[in-house]
């Protein structure tokens, strides 16, 4: 399983931002996808995972209004849209996988692959 970010930067406050996570097909229609935060010195934060069959999202209640995320079957690909971004969401953001049935897990010890991240930065 591969699970490759993208679309990380330097952004300004109350900018938007579309990060990708680009994988295969396979991955897609076999696991449930998600995305993380990391702060530094944060531990690794849940923002939300979609159903790998229905698309339905289930997002960390903080998390709701300003993170939507999507698909792209035809590209093979999931995104995270931020909105309003502030100085706070500066991290590093990771799309992860998990192949259990129950689909709203928030650990990320419960995740089985995990991408390489891609760095967000919220200047003010």
């Amino acid at each position: 399983v591969q699970l490759q970010a993208s679309g990380g930067g330097l952004v300004q406050a109350g900018d938007s931002l579309r990060l990708s996570c680009a994988t295969s097909a396979r991955t897609l229609s076999g696991y449930n996808l998600g995305w993380f935060r990391q702060a530094p010195g944060q531990e690794r934060e849940f923002i939300v995972v979609m159903n790998r069959n229905t698309w339905r999202t289930y997002y960390a209640d903080s998390m709701k209004g300003r993170f939507t995320m999507s698909r792209d079957n035809t590209k093979n690909t999931v995104y995270l849209q931020i909105d309003s971004l502030k100085p706070d969401d500066t991290a590093v953001y990771y799309c992860a996988a998990h192949g259990d049935r129950w689909v709203n897990k928030r650990n990320a010890r419960e995740y089985d692959y995990w991408g390489q991240g891609t760095e967000v930065t919220v200047s003010s």
